[in-house]
């Protein structure tokens, strides 16, 4: 039920042909459904864990995409207004990275024609290709692997958690953070948190307040670079517990080495499949010289999102 009424809430975001539409499928698909998929002279489309569905303007569910309704342009650019409340460009910076929030903590991905200038994005046009990510927030995500990331006195260790695209390690993270926040992790009391949220991923705020729990002791740096954002939870915020997600560069690295040095515990993720492979790019190996990190846990999709391959004591 609570997935169907999430599949729901994202409703009022699209244009009325899609709406009406996405109102008469099944209830159990609505249940199923992972992503809605809305493309300029494509046909409409959701994602479950099988693959993607098509949907025919009946509401039906077909495998032939001939049969999906086909997604105008006035259909891209209506519910794009309704996701932006009609002003497109107080997000554009959210647009030139790639996505919107919505209430809720959807996501939605977004795509069209890039404006460069002096080899810099700088605009994006003609967003004709929306992808809504449906939230789905999974309370005691962490309960499996939580007792592995305390030590013998009870104190969270640092944490790196390793993992491909679309394997669950954003939701792991959240998790641990909302579960340090409340303090039912070893045996603090509460953790003081700070997230630095670049892609809003883990708090999903909107209109300045987190979507998803992220715990009573917790502050969120939306829309923060990650470098600028752990420099300034440092100066300003006194976490005991520093969160992070998708580290890449050698500056988030850095930034996130300073801070283990200042004496905060750090939580992180980074994408791959294996300490050695992260330990090849230029971030992963300055992590590994500098040994921050006391756990790693590595996850997979091998018995689906979040497996749980690996948890290591370093």
């Amino acid at each position: 039920m609570q997935k169907q009424l999430s599949f729901h809430q994202v409703l009022k975001y699209t244009a009325s042909p899609i709406r009406d539409i996405l109102g008469r499928v099944p209830d159990n698909l609505k249940g199923e459904a992972l992503e809605i998929r809305i493309r300029q002279g494509r046909p409409l489309a959701l994602v479950t864990k099988i693959g993607p569905v098509f949907i025919a303007p009946s509401g039906s569910p077909e495998m032939d995409p001939l049969k999906g309704y086909v997604v105008t342009e006035q259909d891209c650019r209506l519910t794009l207004q309704l996701m932006t409340r009609s002003s497109v460009y107080m997000v554009e910076d959210k647009l030139v990275q790639g996505f919107l929030t919505l209430p809720g903590g959807h996501r939605v991905g977004v795509a069209g024609s890039g404006y460069v200038e002096n080899g810099r994005l700088e605009a994006v046009r003609d967003l004709r290709q929306l992808n809504i990510r449906l939230a789905r927030e999974v309370l005691d995500a962490a309960a499996p692997v939580l007792p592995a990331l305390v030590d013998a006195e009870g104190r969270f260790q640092s944490t790196l958690v390793i993992s491909p695209p679309g394997c669950g390690k954003t939701t792991l993270i959240r998790d641990i953070a909302r579960q340090l926040s409340w303090g039912k992790v070893g045996s603090w009391l509460r953790h003081t948190v700070a997230i630095v949220d670049e892609r809003s991923e883990i708090g999903a705020v909107w209109d300045g307040e987190p979507q998803n729990d992220c715990g009573p002791c917790t502050d969120v740096l939306d829309g923060y670079p990650k470098a600028e954002g752990i420099a300034v939870a440092m100066r300003a915020l006194a976490p005991d517990v520093l969160v992070t997600d998708e580290l890449g560069t050698l500056e988030d690295a850095a930034a996130l080495i300073e801070a283990a040095a200042a004496g905060i515990t750090v939580l992180a993720s980074i994408h791959g499949d294996s300490w050695e492979a992260v330990q090849k790019r230029p971030g992963g190996r300055l992590l590994a010289e500098n040994r921050i990190f006391r756990r790693l846990v590595v996850l997979s999709r091998r018995k689906g999102p979040g497996t749980v391959e690996k948890i290591e004591v370093l």
